[in-house]
């Protein structure tokens, strides 16, 4: 397959782009916990509305783009677009019902904790990356950050489980890993709307599937619509076409790492909106996060 060429960008715009996608991901949780509070729904539900109703945004950007190259895929990116749809819709179960059983704060939290481990294992056995020490320290940094944001708890309702949605918040990262070296592969083989659109299309296809033979809820408020409608359009259309298009100049253990601005963005949300506490270790955790965030563009402006 022929190569689509982009325009160029360096890998410091690389990793802002990838950091403005991942402050609209931090948005996502609370509007579904925003959802559910208003409505009775669930998690299938939700992810194949917020996938379903991005899919017709990317088509017309694809078209309107590309022209009829937006169908034109090789066999081999097909394959991993279509892997990424189905990872992306299992991501979108499991961190949607980790949200109803924790809240959005632990959810969010654990999730983008874990993903770097499982990205920086996978591209240690996969694509052979190597960091750089501001890198490592950066990623360590994130991490530990992360760490002490969890220690932020939740009040628990009846219906809710911590070991259960922890459970799915790991399993959420796991795949997230996983979607995000994918994303890294297709970066560079195709035109990040071919990959987002067409990986989107199976993706909300899995989901409609499972969510019809279920229970699905199709009866929102017009509030629960207008919050759908923006899962669709700002947090999914629009920031996964950043994080593509920002991948292609940025190492996926980098890009992992300034994804990381999402727990801050939803941790603080989730503290102005909900009243979801912080404590002094959480904030110093938000603090080893934005300086992870500062040692990321430093080390993409050296290299």
């Amino acid at each position: 397959m022929k190569r689509i060429e982009t325009p160029r960008l360096s890998e410091r715009s690389g990793v802002l782009l990838v950091m403005a996608a991942a402050a609209m991901w931090g948005t996502v949780g609370v509007a579904a916990k925003t959802i559910y509070a208003i409505s009775v729904t669930n998690s299938l539900s939700i992810g194949f509305f917020r996938l379903a109703l991005a899919v017709p945004i990317l088509l017309v950007m694809g078209w309107a783009t590309l022209g009829k190259r937006m169908w034109q895929v090789g066999r081999a990116e097909l394959g991993l677009m279509l892997l990424m749809g189905s990872m992306t819709a299992i991501y979108q179960v499991c961190y949607y019902a980790a949200i109803a059983q924790t809240g959005v704060m632990l959810a969010t939290l654990v999730t983008l904790c874990t993903a770097p481990l499982f990205v920086t294992a996978f591209s240690v056995w996969w694509t052979k990356e190597r960091l750089t020490k501001l890198g490592w320290l950066a990623l360590g940094c994130a991490i530990a950050g992360t760490g002490l944001l969890v220690t932020v708890r939740p009040e628990f309702t009846g219906n809710q489980s911590l070991t259960k949605g922890v459970s799915l918040a790991l399993v959420s990262a796991l795949v997230y890993a996983v979607v995000t070296l994918i994303s890294r592969n297709l970066a560079t083989r195709c035109h990040p709307l071919q990959a987002i659109a067409i990986s989107f299309i199976f993706g909300a296809a899995l989901l409609g599937l499972c969510a019809f033979a279920t229970n699905i809820v199709i009866t929102y408020s017009p509030l629960g619509w207008s919050l759908l409608f923006y899962l669709g359009l700002v947090p999914t259309a629009f920031a996964y076409g950043l994080f593509l298009t920002g991948m292609r100049h940025t190492p996926a253990t980098v890009a992992s790492t300034a994804s990381l601005i999402e727990p801050l963005t939803a941790t603080v949300l989730a503290w102005l909106i909900f009243g979801e506490r912080f404590n002094r270790s959480s904030l110093f955790g938000a603090l080893l996060l934005l300086s992870a965030m500062l040692l990321l563009y430093v080390n993409s402006r050296r290299r």
